[in-house]
């Protein structure tokens, strides 16, 4: 046993590139070995025709093939039985079974010939009976059968130009696409189309007689579904005909570039919204004309402009069109009503056509307000630098009530800890550029965690969700959006002694205990409840460790 054992680890060989061994058995060599190998095989052969002569002998009418291996048998079938026959090399040539089984498959062919002749004379002689009986009801029928053939084939080949024009009719008319839950968005792409700006309605011209006179309605704005949202936002007709009437539709102002309708009314000064709602879904819509577009603004809010005009100035190189002030006829080559939206304060490039990402908006946003710092701070290459904490500070809702002792904390763990606030009177260049200046920024969730926009790349977000069930809004609204920007992302969920709605209900109460009844109420009553009434006192000790891991995360 030792000595076998031996002999196959000595077999054993090593496969390239893999971390296994092969185990195989010793090989024999040189004329011993080859002459062993063929005596088996004499040996073997022997069997097989001494077996076979033996089963024919007992049973003289089983043909020789019904004793091959069935694998063989399956293996050769697919090459006939006739090769399968010859396949076999048991001798049977001697015995002339060779001959028999040709004669046995010449005369199976030679019956099916006769079978199928004699059904062919019978029915060429049925034929022949009608046709004599009666000629001219035989030529009715034949006509008859022509003709319905015929009708068969006219009516199956308009049935096709009738789907092909279908077709091609719905392509043409997908002018407007409504699929997208949170908004709507026409383009119009034949170098004529007319904007009636006191009238909100956009003409075009159509060469297709069948696609004129067709109307769409789109309110221009990226909230669709909410009905408060969008009860200010103005809707548009859009209109194709044949031609226009020169006298109703005379441009006031021709332009060669493409235009972008869109609605800044809705939730306009909310910083969220703001980004959302508007300067991402613009970005999509508008970037990739490197600024040779201009921005018709509906339901025009002045001093937004003014707030952004850093990063409209990015996507557009031309005036803004006041469309509430116009009262002509701009006339375009190319237009869009609306806006693309594919996630909130996110951009999938999967749905991008020109695989734009979060990284891009945020290049843009740089550039915007000429953010210097790239990347965040890295604790292995600076030891001696604190890293610098943003703690965002509301003053209303979800505020927190002990922010002294939280700065203190954050002091202790190794921080540089300051206390900041964007409202809509600040002066967003500068907010931007002290943002960009932090490694991290934690807050509690709501509008102003937005701001982590301005952050330089690899730095850290830390959102503290408030009491409520609101952990999967808070990782989609702010979580996932700062991931795509290449940022770290923490998330921190209070307890319910960390809570101040613990000092307005008792411990036992749904709103405490099960948030989830109240959100079956609707968002209104989440909204008053856990997003207005609610403020957080952190637990400074159960909150550390969370500071220490962004402590940690700086060192890669």
């Amino acid at each position: 046993m030792a000595e076998k054992a031996v002999s196959i680890i000595a077999g054993a060989r090593k496969v390239e590139g893999e971390q296994a061994w092969l185990l195989e058995p010793p090989q024999r060599s040189g004329k011993r070995a080859e002459e062993a190998v063929r005596q088996k095989m004499a040996e073997r052969k022997r069997g097989k025709e001494a077996n076979t002569m033996e089963r024919m002998r007992n049973n003289p009418s089983r043909p020789p093939w019904m004793d091959v291996d069935l694998g063989f048998v399956f293996a050769s079938e697919i090459n006939g039985f006739q090769t399968k026959y010859q396949s076999i090399n048991l001798g049977t040539k001697k015995m002339g079974f060779e001959k028999s089984l040709m004669r046995n498959l010449n005369k199976m062919k030679l019956e099916n010939i006769g079978l199928i002749s004699v059904f062919s004379g019978v029915v060429l002689l049925l034929l022949f009976f009608v046709l004599l009986s009666d000629p001219l009801s035989f030529k009715v029928s034949i006509d008859e059968a022509s003709k319905t053939l015929i009708a068969n084939v006219k009516a199956a080949r308009q049935i096709d130009l009738k789907n092909k024009k279908e077709t091609t009719m719905e392509k043409r008319k997908q002018i407007c696409d409504f699929s997208n839950r949170k908004t709507d968005v026409c383009e119009i792409n034949n170098g004529d189309v007319r904007i009636h700006a006191n009238s909100s309605t956009v003409q075009f011209i159509t060469t297709f007689p069948s696609e004129t006179n067709h109307s769409w309605k789109i309110k221009p704005h990226p909230r669709k579904g909410d009905k408060i949202g969008m009860s200010k936002i103005t809707e548009f007709t859009l209109k194709s005909s044949a031609s226009f009437d020169q006298a109703l539709n005379s441009c006031t102002l021709i332009q060669s570039i493409p235009s972008i309708i869109f609605s800044i009314g809705g939730y306009m000064g909310n910083v969220f919204h703001d980004f959302s709602d508007i300067l991402i879904p613009l970005f999509l819509t508008s970037h990739h004309y490197h600024g040779q577009v201009q921005f018709v603004i509906t339901d025009m809010k002045h001093w937004w402009v003014s707030k952004y005009r850093n990063v409209l100035n990015q996507l557009t190189k031309f005036p803004i069109i006041d469309m509430d002030k116009e009262e002509g006829v701009l006339c375009y080559q190319n237009l869009t009503i609306g806006l693309r939206f594919h996630l909130e304060l996110s951009i999938d490039p999967l749905k991008s056509p020109y695989s734009f990402s979060m990284q891009d908006f945020a290049s843009l946003i740089r550039n915007s307000y000429s953010l210097k710092r790239e990347k965040a701070i890295s604790l292995n290459e600076n030891t001696r630098k604190k890293p610098r904490l943003m703690i965002i500070a509301r003053r209303q809702s979800r505020s927190f009530t002990n922010i002294v002792e939280i700065v203190r904390m954050a002091e202790d763990v190794g921080f540089e800890a300051v206390v900041a606030e964007c409202d809509a009177k600040s002066n967003l260049t500068e907010f931007a550029k002290k943002v960009n200046s932090f490694d991290v920024m934690m807050g509690v969730h709501g509008a102003g965690l937005t701001n982590f926009m301005f952050l330089p790349s690899n730095a850290i977000v830390i959102q503290v969700v408030p009491l409520g069930g609101l952990g999967d809004v808070s990782w989609m609204d702010y979580g996932k959006p700062s991931v795509n920007m290449k940022l770290r992302y923490l998330q921190y969920d209070i307890s319910e002694n960390e809570s101040t709605l613990i000092e307005e209900y008792p411990k036992d109460h749904i709103v405490i205990k099960d948030p989830s009844l109240i959100r079956k109420q609707g968002w209104l009553s989440l909204r008053e409840i856990y997003l207005i009434k609610q403020n957080v006192k952190l637990d400074v000790q159960r909150f550390r460790p969370v500071l220490l891991k962004a402590i940690e995360l700086l060192h890669y």
